[in-house]
């Protein structure tokens, strides 16, 4: 009875979190005869299954981890279409949707983020997103959002997720490094636990140096440009 009990009330956390305002709740005895509550019909067509109207029931919360094992599959089309509209990799998506919301649609932070990707209303509204709990909207305003923080530090995927996190403006305040926040610091970890986070590889700095007559003399000159003419030998400062 015990194990039943427990079971009985993770299935109804796990449902507050999932369930939109037109769902239900099937309950039914899986083979073991475990009490089982989900919103989702049972496979097996012979199992004796109640249902009960859950519309308006719930509230949206704030998850950090899958309700299901199948609740990713239904908004990976989704993800695979915008990130490779906005040239972004696709896991980094869907590390950014599982780390936000457990990819709960319904899902809102107590500082107002909604939906799968947690865009706040101002940060919607600029995306164009009017109905922030549509998966498709969210997604697409999340990536898109995403692109513009990867152009914005040149495709340096920490400081875009730490711009994601705590907004671009804290990450310029720090001198373009990840800001000091626990929360911050923590997310970008979270997201690098499940896909690698890849900063922009730092730009090569090419010195050339010569050496050009003045005078009677030979001078030893450097530049970072090329010598129109004549021998020269490349300084890599980047390394």
């Amino acid at each position: 009875m015990g194990r039943i009990a427990l079971i009985t009330t993770l299935a109804v956390g796990i449902l507050s979190l999932s369930l939109g305002a037109e769902a239900q709740i099937f309950t039914y005895r899986d083979a073991t005869g475990t009490l089982v509550l989900s919103d989702r019909a049972p496979a097996d067509a012979g199992v004796e299954v109640r249902t009960f109207d859950a519309a308006n029931t719930t509230e949206p919360v704030r998850v950090t981890r899958p309700v299901s094992r199948g609740y990713k599959g239904d908004y990976d089309e989704l993800i695979v279409k915008y990130a490779g509209e906005q040239g972004i990799r696709t896991n980094l998506v869907r590390a950014v949707v599982q780390v936000e919301s457990g990819y709960n649609p319904r899902a809102i932070s107590p500082k107002g983020a909604m939906g799968l990707m947690q865009l706040m209303p101002k940060t919607a509204a600029r995306l164009g997103v009017r109905r922030p709990f549509d998966p498709e909207e969210n997604i697409r305003g999340g990536v898109l959002y995403l692109r513009q923080l990867l152009d914005r530090f040149d495709n340096n995927e920490e400081l875009a997720l730490a711009a994601y996190n705590a907004g671009p403006l804290a990450v310029d305040r720090y001198g373009n490094r990840v800001p000091p926040y626990r929360e911050t610091r923590d997310y970008v970890k979270k997201v690098r636990s499940r896909t690698p986070v890849l900063a922009a590889p730092k730009p090569k700095l090419l010195i050339y140096k010569y050496v050009e007559m003045v005078g009677d003399k030979l001078v030893t000159r450097y530049s970072d440009t090329k010598p129109a003419t004549g021998p020269y030998e490349v300084l890599d400062l980047s390394k």
